[in-house]
């Protein structure tokens, strides 16, 4: 599947090479084509993506739905929870100072209702995921959930990109504990209440694949086979196309 080959190159650590008995220089392993920038048509308006695994997933299929659209670009990371976004590694890399995007989609979610253990890992010595039998608490609060996306959208905000969110996807039992079925509906209300609050556009990804979920999304997995990509890809792009700037008549 498409996001388990980004994620490889995501984590995948430098490698040595061995050549008549002796290591060369280590290597660093090729970027995922999801985080390649594309050549920007300067015709087209500017847009990017911001979001998890599940949005790398769908970005090379966005590309190619607004091919001769938009310049369709996506932060070269996994954007993890919200509280990434507004740390050190989040934003203030993200969104470089005076450049122009017509319009950004984002997410956030999945990766804050993730549970965790006290000391912040998502696994013990044992292995064992977090989870709420085991001492394990969500990575973000719903309640502190409400307030990171208000200050994600300021931020976002200040670039005067029409923005859209998109709504967290299903949460499936899954082998990895630290997902717990259904914990993606509390913050989907809160996630729409700040939206609809701060003007920005609701685009129902959850809506999208649930009606699906048994054959769009991977067994007792969070993520998707390549045919849920492609209908969230579908969403994206059209939610996209409904916000791009007109053509100017001449």
């Amino acid at each position: 599947m498409r996001h388990l080959t980004s994620f490889a190159l995501l984590t995948l650590l430098t490698t040595t090479d061995f050549a008549a008995g002796a290591p060369s220089a280590p290597t660093t392993p090729p970027l995922a084509k999801e985080f390649i920038a594309p050549i920007d048509d300067p015709k087209l308006p500017r847009v990017l993506i911001i979001g998890d695994s599940v949005s790398v997933a769908y970005t090379l299929d966005v590309r190619k739905n607004l091919a001769g659209v938009a310049n369709v670009h996506r932060i070269a990371a996994n954007g993890g929870s919200t509280r990434t976004a507004l740390g050190d590694y989040g934003l203030v890399r993200w969104l470089n100072p005076g450049e122009k995007w017509d319009v950004i989609h984002f997410n956030e979610g999945l990766h804050d209702l993730s549970y965790r253990f006290p000391d912040d890992r998502d696994k013990n010595d044992k292995g064992e995921y977090a989870s709420p039998t085991n001492g394990g608490r969500p990575n973000v609060s719903v309640e502190q959930y409400e307030k990171n996306l208000r200050l994600i959208v300021a931020r976002l905000k200040q670039t005067g990109a029409k923005l859209i969110f998109g709504s967290t996807t299903p949460v499936p039992e899954s082998d990895a504990a630290k997902y717990v079925k259904d914990s993606e509906l509390p913050y989907n209300v809160v996630a729409k209440k700040v939206m609809t609050e701060e003007g920005v556009i609701w685009n129902d990804l959850w809506a999208a694949v649930k009606p699906k979920q048994d054959q769009l999304q991977g067994k007792r997995n969070v993520h998707f086979m390549a045919s849920g990509s492609a209908v969230l890809a579908k969403q994206v792009a059209e939610a996209i196309t409904r916000e791009l700037p007109q053509p100017t008549s001449k």
